[in-house]
């Protein structure tokens, strides 16, 4: 009988420390994401989420290992464009001199494929209806609501396999933030895309990962599936300081 192999994770990281001007920020994390997963990473101010992300990006110099597709690999954002990451930023970051649409492009300049670019730019605004109306709009004149789900929306021009969320609800309103975690699983269930979210939303989350881990001082102190960790009383625990 032929046995079956293990798949490798999409990504892994093994004993990642990082952190800015040589103060470490997290250490020792040990994390992985199988393809189509939503992996959320949850804790308080300052546990470190954010640090994550930017280390798997390749924006901050790390130690440990990080393997993508079952390679160990040294993070270049271009790099991992093209390899099939996106990473969206907190804070809205938007080209506020041009339009929708023109942001859009701006999301697949490394298609080298004029029609091929307007086919996905078509497809986002079906995607995100609300963007749909105002293509022709600056961007500094949207909402920050509309801002934020331009970002996600430039971030998925290159169709990634792996999208970086970080905080992609702060400071807006609910009925934005329904329709984040709307067009989040959408994405997550039609394109097949695996996310790893940070996100202080934690009642809207839960429910929609797969797996989870909770941060505290730089540290993984649990992970679970969603549901286990929503039912479970170590985020009352973590943010409570009784860790």
């Amino acid at each position: 009988m032929k046995k079956e192999l293990k798949k490798e994770p999409l990504l892994e990281l093994k004993n990642v420390s990082a952190g800015y001007d040589g103060t470490k920020i997290v250490h020792d994390i040990s994390l992985f994401i199988n393809t189509s997963e939503i992996v959320a990473l949850m804790g308080p101010n300052g546990a470190g989420k954010s640090t994550v992300l930017k280390a798997i990006f390749g924006l901050i110099s790390h130690t440990g290992a990080i393997y993508y597709e079952g390679e160990k690999i040294n993070p270049l954002p271009q790099n991992l464009v093209k390899a099939g990451v996106a990473y969206v930023p907190q804070g809205r970051r938007v080209f506020n001199n041009l339009t929708v649409e023109e942001n859009l492009d701006i999301g697949g300049f490394s298609l080298n494929d004029q029609k091929e670019c307007i086919h996905r730019r078509e497809h986002l605004m079906r995607l995100f209806p609300t963007l749909e109306g105002k293509r022709h709009v600056y961007a500094g004149k949207l909402s920050g609501g509309q801002q934020q789900l331009l970002s996600i929306a430039r971030g998925l021009m290159m169709r990634p396999r792996l999208l970086l969320l970080d905080e992609p609800t702060l400071g807006l309103a609910p009925k934005i933030v329904k329709e984040i975690f709307t067009t989040i699983k959408e994405i997550n269930q039609n394109q097949k895309t695996a996310i790893i979210i940070v996100e202080h939303n934690l009642h809207s989350l839960l429910p929609l990962a797969d797996r989870a881990y909770v941060l505290l001082h730089g540290k993984i102190v649990a992970s679970d599936s969603g549901s286990a960790i929503a039912n479970s009383d170590i985020l009352e625990r973590v943010f409570m300081g009784k860790i």
